[in-house]
């Protein structure tokens, strides 16, 4: 007996001292999600900008956020573990830390239900529940390599983040309209937006949206207009459905399909509209083709 009590009484003082002062967070909260990574990683950020005294301070990767929240006591970290499970579901571990009583709280959860465990459980499941409303407001199939064909195009371009895509397109819809009608351009095709650039760890974009027209030898000419040809290229072709708010859903499946089929893409996203979002109407019968180009076919 004097053996045994030799043996584990280091482990569990090593054990003691790892728990109450070496553990990187005080609660851990596990669940799944009917949908991919990025879906997950832009709710998010959406969710925190609805929240008061919260704030995202890190991003390492698409799957890997830190967010910082203050309750009117404590400033909570929550660290967020995003991984893909199949095509359509993912994993999500939360790492909750409270900077202000991390060692109070250590000691207390095993013992009593503490505050800090049901505010923690009422916070993540009120993201949770918001997630799956958002889930269920658009669809996304992937269809897999398919060619964008070449074609000539009026275009402007815009600067925004990827929440205010939909709001860009939908500001130039009537310039681009009046400019080309009221000159009698024929037109050559969907209205679409070609990704310039993109910053994933902020989120902005500079696209340009673009009418395909016939191109001739007298074009209206306006301080914000531009023309140039769109060249064909292999893609990875996606169909969203939804508002077009929340289309770059798609861009982040793409991504997974590529990651998962060892394909190299550009990684700047082409939306190809079929409908106008100045319309209105139900969302979920708005139809969008999302392209990913591939780099090892076309650059």
């Amino acid at each position: 007996m004097k053996k045994v009590i030799f043996v584990l009484a280091p482990l569990v003082v090593v054990g003691l001292v790892w728990y109450l002062f070496l553990k990187p967070y005080d609660y851990l909260v596990t669940f799944e999600a009917r949908t991919f990574p990025g879906t997950i990683n832009q709710s998010i950020k959406l969710w925190n900008s609805t929240l008061e005294d919260a704030q995202i301070v890190n991003q390492e990767s698409l799957t890997h956020l830190e967010q910082t929240i203050k309750f009117s006591d404590s400033t909570y970290s929550y660290e967020w573990e995003i991984t893909p499970v199949t095509d359509s579901t993912s994993k999500v571990k939360v790492y909750i830390k409270d900077l202000d009583h991390s060692l109070q709280n250590k000691i207390a959860i095993p013992f009593y239900n503490t505050d800090f465990e049901k505010r923690t459980i009422s916070t993540v499941k009120d993201f949770n529940e918001k997630l799956n409303e958002h889930i269920g407001l658009f669809r996304v199939k992937v269809i897999g390599t398919s060619q964008l064909p070449a074609t000539y195009c009026a275009y402007v371009s815009v600067k925004t983040d990827q929440f205010g895509k939909a709001k860009g397109m939908m500001y130039n819809y009537p310039l681009l309209n009046s400019i080309l009608a009221n000159n009698g351009i024929e037109l050559n095709g969907r209205p679409f937006i070609e990704v310039r650039q993109w910053n994933k760890e902020t989120d902005s974009i500079r696209y340009d949206f673009c009418y395909p027209i016939i191109k001739s030898d007298s074009l209206p000419q306006h301080p914000d207009l531009k023309y140039r040809e769109f060249n064909t290229r292999t893609a990875l072709k996606a169909i969203y459905n939804g508002n077009y708010i929340t289309s770059d859903r798609a861009w982040y499946a793409l991504m997974d399909y590529a990651n998962k089929n060892d394909l190299e893409i550009s990684g700047l996203p082409v939306e190809v509209f079929h409908n106008n979002p100045n319309m209105g109407g139900d969302a979920l019968k708005w139809k969008a083709e999302i392209y990913m180009p591939l780099k090892d076919m076309d650059d």
